[in-house]
């Protein structure tokens, strides 16, 4: 478990990115479907919006608990998951499909 207040944050981020993604997924199971832009279904443009900044606030926090000598793996992976949310993000909008 973290042993910093920062660390604690970063965990609590991670786990609200990761409900909010398993929300997502549970809408489109459920039958919503997107539509032509990235706004057009509310439904399922929220959850995956606050996933993301989330993870990316999870991520910063968990750097910064990080340097103030933080080791615990919910940190780690904070860290791990929002650099990746990163990384698609950026792939995203490098190459649009």
């Amino acid at each position: 478990m973290p042993s910093t207040n920062m660390g604690k944050w970063a965990g609590w981020l991670l786990a609200l990115a990761l409900a909010c993604f398993a929300l997502f997924f549970g809408f489109v199971m459920a039958g919503q479907r997107g539509g032509d832009t990235f706004f057009s279904n509310l439904t399922l443009t929220v959850p995956i919006l606050i996933s993301a900044l989330a993870a990316i606030a999870g991520g910063v926090v968990g750097v910064i608990a990080r340097r103030h000598d933080d080791r615990s793996i919910l940190v780690k992976s904070a860290i791990f998951v929002g650099a990746v949310v990163v990384l698609w993000i950026a792939a995203e909008i490098a190459f649009p499909h």
